[in-house]
């Protein structure tokens, strides 16, 4: 097993406010189930507005994935860190 998958493995999405490793803030509402492979997906929403997207859009993620973390700068970060409930 990788590092990074043992890392996702032991780590749980709690609900509450995130910052994506962009800068961006997030707001976890919930955890979702794709109905046909029961795979679990992370809602969230945007707590900003977007041009391309709207007011405060709603997002979806593998759950895997959302707890990843990826390389910035030559350093690994979470790619979003939970910072309020």
């Amino acid at each position: 097993m990788t590092g990074k998958a043992k890392e996702t493995k032991d780590r749980k999405v709690k609900l509450g406010k995130y910052k994506h490793f962009k800068g961006k803030l997030y707001e976890v509402i919930g955890i979702a189930r794709h109905s046909e492979t029961l795979e679990e997906f992370v809602v969230y929403k945007a707590l900003h507005n977007s041009k391309e997207f709207g007011d405060n859009a709603l997002w979806i993620r593998p759950q895997k994935m959302f707890l990843e973390t990826v390389e910035v700068n030559g350093k690994k970060v979470p790619r979003f860190e939970h910072i309020e409930n």
